[in-house]
């Protein structure tokens, strides 16, 4: 394993449009959303419970680049659930997609959920299961296309 990053982490930090949809790009190897199509902002503002960022640590933290984010998206009851973990590259392996998940946790238990859910393809099983402690579940997914 790489050496750890020093990262500040904040539950429901600042974060732009632009750094978002850089980020899930980077993340999930796909082509570059504008604002108008893919709106974070105004999205986690108005659907979810909360979001951790994690930053390279700095000085002035809302200036140190984004490099990790989560979505926490909840039932507004006990079920919370984590949607776009995003680590960028260059932080992978170092320990941030770990961090981000324990805020997201920490957030949830805050929030008095009793349940965090996450989805994940069979070759991240060993990121969620083993080194952030979550319990496999089976589940069902239906394709809508």
């Amino acid at each position: 394993m790489s050496e750890e990053l020093s990262v500040v982490y904040e539950w429901r930090g600042r974060f732009s449009n632009a750094e978002a949809n850089a980020l899930h790009a980077e993340a999930f190897e796909t082509r570059l959303f504008d604002e108008s199509e893919w709106d974070w902002e105004a999205l986690t503002g108005q659907h979810s419970l909360g979001w951790v960022t994690a930053r390279l640590d700095s000085v002035d933290t809302s200036v140190g680049s984004l490099v990790g984010f989560v979505n926490v998206l909840w039932d507004g009851l006990t079920h919370a659930w984590l949607q776009d973990v995003m680590v960028a590259l260059s932080a992978r392996h170092r320990g941030v997609g770990v961090g981000l998940v324990q805020q997201a946790r920490s957030g949830a238990i805050d929030a008095k959920c009793e349940w965090l859910h996450v989805d994940f393809d069979d070759d991240l099983r060993g990121f969620y299961v083993d080194a952030c402690g979550f319990t496999p579940t089976n589940a069902g997914l239906m394709d809508l296309t």
